[in-house]
């Protein structure tokens, strides 16, 4: 087992359509900043058939040398897309330092460790190793539902986990979210799992499945999405749309963070806007025209559905070395709210970030759409939830409590349309 702090780590990737990874090149601790140049031997495969592409540009152009970082960043933000969030940390703390992994602060492991010490089936195309020659994946057993979720609720206790549960959860660490979660496979299909968490207050783990389906119901890009039962809990099974399955094995879809497309880390995350995300998409997006009509359609969707945890890691775009393409939605879940005032993660227009569709009229321009397409994009998507309400709560077997505490409160809660 490696010290708490690493100092170097290798970058593997997948090229567009390869089964196998190649290494990119190094990371390196260089005091409190994290430094990337490429290899050698992954630069000169600009001469090969398959040849390299930059993780990401403008971030971290195909040349030779250590790459300086962005202004205010202290490690690339399109690597830092593929470390662990709030849930894959405490597994991982859980995994190194046992039962202080209950009240210990993330800080006390290092990026780079975090890095090297999660599972290598992560989102998008990349993975972190200790050595530039041999790459050796980090992945658990398929194992049952139900020692994922013993496994799950054993950390959120902070108490450690048996060699096999640990390996059980291990695989999902990579993941992003604060959540519950692991990742599966299941009959030619990979899944994101999100469980329910021993602090929910109401089913959170079924309204992310009512918005979801609610979502592609209305129109909307978004990963299929299935609910299932172990050990009398809730499971949503979100499908990877990342992964390819070919006959050599698993293709991966390279993929930034609209976080990283705004050049932006963690700290600064307030500052995201979906003003300059629409700039962006009208310059660097495949399809610029229908994909800021649907990025405009999911803010409008996630105002209505009561998500405002809309954050800038919520979006994503899949980064085939030239082009950007938006990926479809997910992470679409209502968040308990108090009173009917609410405010979206993101800026909507200007400094205004109100849940409430008057916000997305005022930011219509934006994205190339009319005060009128905007009112009918309103329209389509309220009629879309009035209407399939009552066939998902069905679907999702929700009970009336729940139902009554999400309709009008979450769901088409008043403010939201309050005079727009």
């Amino acid at each position: 087992m490696s010290s708490n702090h690493d100092k170097e780590a290798y970058v593997w990737i997948w090229l567009p359509e390869e089964t196998e990874p190649v290494v990119a090149g190094r990371l390196e601790a260089d005091n409190s900043h994290i430094l990337f140049n490429y290899g050698k031997s992954y630069l000169e495969r600009t001469r090969d058939k398959k040849p390299a592409i930059a993780i990401y540009e403008p971030e971290l152009p195909l040349k030779a040398g250590v790459l300086s970082l962005p202004e205010g960043l202290n490690m690339p933000s399109s690597i830092r897309d593929s470390a662990p969030d709030a849930w894959g940390r405490r597994v991982i703390i859980n995994k190194k330092l046992g039962l202080k992994g209950a009240s210990t602060d993330t800080a006390e492991l290092d990026e780079l460790t975090y890095l090297l010490e999660s599972g290598s089936d992560r989102i998008g195309a990349l993975d972190f190793q200790r050595s530039p020659t041999e790459y050796v994946p980090r992945f658990a057993n398929n194992v049952g539902m139900e020692e994922l979720i013993e496994s799950a609720e054993r950390v959120e206790k902070g108490v450690p986990l048996t060699k096999e549960l640990d390996q059980a959860l291990f695989h999902g660490c990579s993941i992003g979210g604060a959540r519950p979660k692991a990742l599966i496979e299941d009959q030619g299909k990979k899944y994101i799992t999100k469980f329910s968490s021993s602090t929910d207050l109401h089913s959170v783990v079924k309204a992310e499945f009512i918005a979801m389906r609610l979502a592609a119901l209305a129109g909307l890009n978004v990963a299929p999405v299935k609910l299932t039962k172990a050990v009398n809990k809730d499971v949503l099974l979100i499908e990877r749309f990342d992964r390819k399955h070919k006959e050599q094995g698993w293709s991966r879809k390279a993929m930034v963070s609209a976080l990283t497309l705004l050049g932006l880390d963690d700290m600064m995350a307030r500052y995201a806007s979906y003003e300059t995300l629409a700039e962006i998409i009208r310059h660097r997006f495949t399809d610029p025209k229908e994909t800021l009509e649907e990025v405009f359609s999911r803010l409008v969707f996630n105002i209505l559905c009561g998500n405002t945890d809309d954050h800038a890691r919520n979006h994503a775009a899949f980064w085939n070395g030239k082009m950007l393409t938006l990926t479809p939605a997910y992470d679409i879940c209502p968040q308990g709210r108090t009173g009917n005032e609410a405010s979206q993660a993101m800026l909507i227009s200007g400094n205004n970030n109100l849940s409430q569709l008057k916000s997305c009229l005022a930011t219509a321009h934006n994205f190339l759409l009319s005060e009128a397409k905007a009112r009918s994009i309103f329209e389509k998507l309220i009629t879309a939830i009035e209407q399939n309400w009552n066939d998902v709560c069905k679907e999702a077997e929700l009970n009336e409590v729940d139902k009554k505490l999400l309709w009008g409160r979450q769901f088409l809660n008043p403010f939201s349309t309050e005079a727009s």
